[in-house]
């Protein structure tokens, strides 16, 4: 059984539907959710699927090992970030290679970036009159935005839309695409393990 760990800083719906989605899927199950915002719902969200949460301050995360050795005694074979906003230190992604992914509200490379999350995201695609957005789901480096791209899903856009329609467009997306894509990547990291082993 694959050992998933969430990072959310907010509602945490992404979380939410994750967890809900593996809750009787053999290949994974989320172990845990960290979160860096005391107040965020997504607390409440995992008190009420029973699912350990716990949140940190910048110090804990970046500035020393805290969360480091939590995620080190978690055993994370995944580790994902759905609405985090910080960026995430190096020493971590150093011990976690190609373990940690992000979803981003938008069809990277574009409407990337330090400060392109949320709603100021869907306010530039509107300002920029795009016919097209979406979702990407990539592998987190050391820069914001920059990693490796898995998965992209594209929604079209007309010029009545406003952010908070783009906003609900992108939020059906996620839903239906984000733990589809976790499944697949952790059906393959069971089939290249297994095939090392074998060989």
């Amino acid at each position: 059984m694959k050992r998933i760990v969430i990072f959310a800083s907010g509602s945490g719906t992404n979380a939410e539907n994750l967890i809900k989605y593996f809750h009787n899927r053999d290949i994974g199950s989320v172990i845990l959710v960290l979160t860096n915002n005391p107040h965020a719902k997504v607390l409440d969200r995992c008190k009420n699927l029973k699912v350990s949460a716990l949140s940190f301050n910048r110090i804990a995360f970046s500035q020393s090992n805290d969360v480091l050795n939590i995620l080190k005694s978690s055993q994370p074979d995944l580790i994902i970030l759905a609405g985090f906003l910080w960026k995430f230190p190096d020493f971590i992604l150093h011990e976690f290679p190609n373990k940690v992914i992000n979803i981003h509200p938008a069809l990277l490379p574009k409407y990337g970036g330090k400060g392109m999350y949320g709603s100021f995201v869907h306010d530039a695609v509107v300002a920029n009159k795009e016919a097209q957005t979406g979702i990407t789901i990539h592998y987190v480096n050391e820069h914001y935005d920059e990693g490796a791209i898995i998965f992209q899903a594209k929604c079209d856009l007309s010029p009545s839309d406003t952010a908070e329609t783009v906003a609900d467009k992108i939020h059906e997306l996620e839903m239906a695409h984000f733990p589809k894509v976790v499944e697949e990547l952790l059906r393959t990291q069971e089939s290249n393990s297994n095939g090392r082993r074998e060989g």
